[in-house]
């Protein structure tokens, strides 16, 4: 068999061919399909580009071969001469040959000059880089969301090269700690956040700044929450200064909290020295939403709680005193806070919500005073029990009024008739408006329109049935989008804040868009279904909790019997329940 060089490089290719692929670490067939690649081209570079010419290298031997291939085609489909062959021509050479084979024409050894030499190498360089990419990525993509060790390499303008022993890494002057610096040969540790696949090979970003990083070495450090016995719920981190994780227990008998301490604080310590001393608030972690919120704010206590759900905002109130305290060092406290629980917080004095409650109280006194043409205590004494509108005097139950002191039936008669009457006049007026804005009658006959929602609507030019049908749900209630300073500004709707829900809202434009034939009923009905839906889903017990915690720790019978047994749940009475069908886990 005619051969391409000289015989006694045989073994010395394959011997090239595996010391490149153990320094890449890839595999030796690429690294041999690299070379006959370099053959072919330096071959084509001697004998003529349009030849179709193919190199083998025997990866047992190291026996080089070199053939000119041609294809036998018929006479009526023949357009190449150099890489096709026809049949006749081709039957005269093997009478076997066929439309389709390939004729194969063994091409004489030849030397190779400079610069087909440096093709060749050039060839063999490119593919193995590509393999050796390739490799890196497979390798390192599966890898995400691990904790890598590595060494520094170099640091440039703040990004910090690792070397990772198979790969490169970065980790980005934003993914590092501040004031955090290394030099050359320095260990590092890092989380693997994401492997990009890019022309000059995979870019594997890393991150000592993630909240992720945290959790990890958490799990590292103790046993509990590397098991799962302890769930890490959330974690919020101001990298280098301080951060705050939830934990909770899945093993009634384990304190959370205790746990990530460790004894005398051995185990938070260690975390805290991987991460350049950065404090570390370790938060109980709850399901209700107003309890964790409470706890987030360590080591600020709490007076009050307001929770609005559509928003996810809550108001804290806070002793006067203990406002810096809640605020934080630049609003570092609640800022953690309200990106741990999920929630944007709004702090508040006492003594500002004193005087917001004062000013609010006296603003219902005197509405009650002219509606109800009463003198300023019997106002007063309305507004401090709780009536904050004229519509909740004339509609509630004559019972209410009773239990107030000092009221009988005949003085809550004459208060609702007096309510009724303000409220008849209210809407005449209104209504006298909206015909002068030109809000058309067919509005009137929308659900949930009153004459004061229409004065409204004629105020924002919203005039018939087809107007209220363009509108979204924000345009009524009201949103909030970022302001000048980066901070959430609420921007007011048709309506005032807490007038109108969001829901309510979208099912007031849906029944528009029937009306006005936008849409069919259907999918109204749809909606209706779904947050009919929403509202039955079933809140969790504290004994479906546990089940619920059991079943993340695993599906054994005799397991749940016995942790059913410790916290002394009766499972038959439960299931009985349906606990066990209809429990909806938490988000």
């Amino acid at each position: 068999m005619t051969t391409v060089g000289v015989s006694a490089n045989r073994l010395e290719i394959l011997q090239i061919a595996k010391a490149v692929a153990e320094e890449k670490s890839i595999d030796q067939r690429i690294v041999i399909e690299a070379m006959q690649e370099a053959i072919e081209k330096a071959a084509k570079a001697k004998y003529g580009q349009e030849h179709d010419i193919r190199a083998r290298i025997d990866p047992a031997t190291g026996e080089q071969t070199l053939w000119r291939v041609q294809t036998v085609v018929a006479e009526e489909n023949f357009e190449d001469e150099a890489k096709q062959l026809r049949l006749a021509e081709a039957k005269k050479i093997d009478a076997s040959l066929e439309v389709g084979s390939e004729l194969k024409e063994e091409l004489p050894p030849f030397d190779f000059g400079r610069v087909a030499a440096q093709t060749a190498k050039q060839v063999i360089t490119q593919k193995v880089r590509d393999a050796e990419r390739e490799r890196q990525y497979n390798e390192y993509k599966d890898r995400v969301g691990e904790v890598i060790n590595g060494i520094v390499k170099r640091v440039e303008y703040g990004h910090v090269i690792v070397d990772l022993g198979r790969a490169e890494g970065i980790i980005r002057r934003n993914d590092g700690i501040p004031r955090e610096n290394f030099q050359p040969n320095d260990r590092v540790r890092a989380y693997l956040y994401k492997v990009s696949r890019e022309m000059k090979g995979p870019q594997i970003f890393l991150s000592r700044a993630a909240p992720d990083f945290m959790r990890k070495l958490f799990a590292q450090e103790v046993p509990e929450v590397y098991e799962g016995v302890i769930q890490i719920k959330a974690c919020a981190r101001d990298p280098g200064s301080r951060a705050k994780i939830g934990v909770i227990s899945n093993d009634s008998s384990i304190d959370p909290v205790g746990a990530c301490v460790g004894m005398r604080g051995a185990r938070v310590q260690a975390v805290v020295g991987e991460l350049s001393g950065e404090k570390i608030d370790i938060i109980p972690w709850n399901y209700d939403a107003a309890t964790f919120i409470v706890n987030a704010l360590q080591p600020a206590e709490v007076s009050k709680v307001v929770l609005d759900e559509d928003e996810r905002r809550v108001e804290v109130v806070v002793a006067d005193d203990q406002f810096p305290l809640a605020i934080g060092r630049r609003g570092q406290n609640v800022r953690l806070a309200s990106q741990l629980t999920g929630w944007q917080i709004d702090l508040i004095t006492e003594s500002a919500d004193s005087e917001r409650y004062q000013k609010e109280f006296q603003e219902r006194t005197s509405l009650f005073m002219k509606a109800l043409d009463a003198d300023e205590t019997l106002a007063q004494l309305l507004a401090s029990e709780g009536f904050e509108s004229v519509e909740e005097i004339a509609f509630v139950a004559p019972e209410d009024f009773i239990t107030i002191e000092g009221f009988d039936k005949d003085v809550a008669e004459e208060l609702q008739e007096r309510a009724r009457e303000f409220l008849d006049r209210v809407a005449v007026e209104n209504d006298t408006k909206r015909r002068e804005l030109g809000v058309e009658d067919d509005v009137m006959e929308l659900d949930s329109m009153t004459p004061s929602f229409a004065v409204k609507l004629g105020e924002q030019g919203v005039k018939t049935v087809e107007d209220v049908a363009g509108l979204v749900p924000d345009d009524i209630t009201g949103y909030r989008e970022p302001g000048p300073d980066g901070k959430p500004v609420w921007v007011e709707g048709i309506l005032k804040k807490g007038e109108m829900r969001k829901d309510d809202a979208q099912m007031f434009i849906m029944k528009a868009r029937v009306i006005a034939g936008w849409i069919e009923q259907e999918a109204v009905d749809a909606l209706i279904a779904q947050q009919a839906g929403d509202e039955e889903a079933p809140e969790l017990t504290e004994e479906e909790r546990a089940l619920l915690a059991l079943g993340e720790l695993g599906n054994n019978d005799d397991d749940e019997e016995s942790l059913a047994e410790e916290l002394g749940i009766d499972l038959a009475d439960l299931q009985m329940e349906g606990g066990d069908e209809e429990a909806v886990p938490e988000q």
